[in-house]
């Protein structure tokens, strides 16, 4: 197939496209400007220059194209809304990248937490009302002819395939380690979040190309871990030991944002079991707390 990627420079779209190169599919990719073009162009992907706010530039290309990755910014219903307009009645696939972020519960670094499965109905806050929104809208579209699904990862880690190398959550617990000199989490750090290999979080892209149903949404996760336990593995791989931290909110506001203040003190677990049955996805991928302490990681002490 020639498939279409948004955020063909990204994290997960790096890997995604270079997943569907080596699965033998042609691949024209976003780029945002002539030097993200020139890196896509390395790696044998066919450029279109332009960003998300280039309606369209989107439109054109997702008609040109077999099938369509929407891998850019899970938060922007304007460019998801003219990818799936563009398609209607086709019977093309569309695939969507939303984030498990829709399920954070605002714990302040507290335990516990529902465990979400997809056909659960949501208690979602109200930051995380529009992603849902689109999503919704995404879904909608597949009794009009666009042969939608969605993948829903959690926090993904591991070593990127393409331009990108990581994702911004750990880095970003590393560089707070560095310069506190003890890992730090907000509040007891016993939330939890699911997580996911980068490398399987992009087999499940592919395989929902080949095999998702039509209006299908999906959760993807290899295991779940608390933000004090990977911050402990955190401060092994610095050798600074088992100890950790509180990070008091207020600090993590000015140094994070509230995006990922709330989202990172918050519990985000969910059950990847339907992935798993309907797609045949199986994570495979190396362990988070062994890629913090011994892999792709430690490029970062």
């Amino acid at each position: 197939m020639d498939v279409f990627v948004t955020g063909a420079t990204g994290y997960i779209g790096g890997t995604v496209v270079a997943k569907l190169i080596a699965a033998g599919h042609q691949v024209t990719g976003l780029a945002r400007d002539e030097g993200r073009a020139a890196l896509l162009r390395e790696r044998g992907i066919a450029p279109v220059v332009g960003t998300l706010d280039d309606l369209d530039v989107l439109d054109s290309a997702a008609r040109a194209a077999d099938a369509v990755v929407n891998a850019a910014n899970a938060d922007n219903p304007f460019a998801a809304r003219v990818l799936v307009d563009a398609l209607r009645g086709s019977g093309k696939r569309y695939i969507q990248t939303s984030g498990t972020s829709i399920v954070s519960d605002n714990a302040g670094g507290q335990g516990g937490g529902t465990v979400y499965r997809e056909d659960m109905p949501l208690n979602a806050l109200p930051e995380k009302a529009g992603r849902i929104a689109t999503d919704r809208m995404i879904l909608d579209a597949a009794n009009d002819g666009v042969h939608s699904a969605i993948i829903c990862p959690c926090l993904i880690y591991g070593q990127g395939l393409g331009v990108r190398p990581h994702s911004p959550q750990i880095p970003t617990f590393i560089a707070l380690a560095k310069e506190s000199g003890v890992p730090r989490h907000i509040g007891a750090g016993e939330n939890i979040w699911s997580h996911v290999h980068i490398e399987d979080c992009a087999d499940a892209f592919l395989l929902a190309l080949d095999k998702a149903p039509a209006g299908s949404f999906f959760y993807v996760e290899g295991g779940e871990a608390s933000m004090r336990d990977v911050n402990r593995a955190v401060g092994r791989m610095l050798g600074m030991g088992e100890a950790t931290e509180t990070f008091p909110m207020t600090e993590a506001l000015r140094a994070w944002g509230p995006g990922m203040a709330f989202a990172m003190s918050s519990n985000v677990r969910v059950n990847a079991d339907k992935a798993r049955a309907l797609l045949g996805w199986q994570p495979s991928g190396v362990g988070l707390f062994e890629d913090i302490e011994n892999g792709s990681y430690r490029v970062y002490r």
